[in-house]
């Protein structure tokens, strides 16, 4: 194995104990393993900071709920395992903080989990938060899932092989993301986390319709604008709306928020939207 290939430094809670690396969690007959049965949730250390992180102990078990796992650890418990294993990495690392729940076994051959199999863990690794820079989006021709095809309110991990087609034939094209839209065509999100634009003095983003997750970093952002004076609209909105925008940005937890500089053919610049959002974003993170 090459050093690119390897996995960045991590340290997991597991089984009452903290392991450094990538500690093995599956058997070949764990459920998650076959039937996908997993849940997580990505939350940022940066900075000295935490933002959010509250919210997304609280997902954690909301997603596995929704999977029809039973979510057995608390908030304080969540929270004070964050806390310790960011100390592990030193002073202001950059991490990604991962909650995971996944069911370990299921009835005879059956396809729902057991809940009462349910296991979990926390894996915190190094992921260096991405600097602003030149990113292009386009179209793609697949689709997000409706809700009563998949889980889409949980942040499950059957769900992201669709994304990650939809990312692998963009790059084949030569664009860093990709444009989903629901199955009405409406705009949905971005392979890698939502989308936001802004035309004539107004902030636009998918009405969150149950096609795609309601993040929390998306809903941050649009109470952070609000709140400054800014008219933000959450709408049914079509691929030809964001091909004439004044400016596009990304909103996500893993990069928080970044400019799109470029859709398709047509260049863009950084505008004044996508850097109060991000002054808002980052003011707040720091508060």
């Amino acid at each position: 194995m090459s050093h690119s290939t390897l996995p960045s430094r991590t340290w997991t809670f597991f089984q009452d104990q903290w392991h450094e690396g990538n500690v093995g969690l599956f058997g070949p007959r764990t459920h998650a393993l076959w039937l996908g049965s997993v849940v997580f949730d990505g939350a940022r250390a940066f900075e000295g900071v935490t933002p959010d992180i509250e919210r997304h102990c609280i997902r954690i078990g909301e997603s596995a709920t929704l999977l029809g796992l039973k979510p057995c650890v608390g908030l304080d418990t969540w929270l004070e395992l964050v806390r310790d294993g960011v100390k592990r990495f030193g002073p202001r690392p950059e991490l990604y903080i991962r909650p995971l729940y996944w069911g370990e076994d299921g009835s005879s051959l059956s396809v729902p989990a057991d809940p009462e199999s349910t296991r979990w863990c926390l894996t915190l690794f190094e992921a260096a938060m991405p600097v602003p820079g030149a990113t292009s989006i386009t179209l793609s021709p697949f689709r997000k899932p409706a809700a009563d095809t998949m889980p889409i309110e949980a942040k499950a991990s059957c769900l992201y092989p669709n994304n990650a087609r939809a990312m692998v034939e963009a790059s084949r094209r030569g664009f860093d993301n990709c444009v989903l839209r629901d199955t009405q065509g409406a705009v949905a999100e971005l392979g890698t986390a939502n989308i936001f634009m802004a035309k004539e003095g107004v902030v636009y983003t998918p009405r969150a319709n149950g096609s795609f997750l309601n993040g929390i970093t998306r809903q941050r952002v649009i109470a952070l604008l609000r709140d400054d004076g800014i008219e933000v609209r959450e709408d049914s909105l079509q691929y030809s709306d964001f091909e004439t925008a004044d400016e596009i940005w990304s909103c996500g937890n893993y990069a928080k928020v970044i400019p799109i500089t470029r859709i398709d053919s047509r260049e863009l610049a950084p505008g004044p939207f996508y850097r109060r959002a991000r002054q808002l974003y980052w003011e707040f993170a720091h508060s």
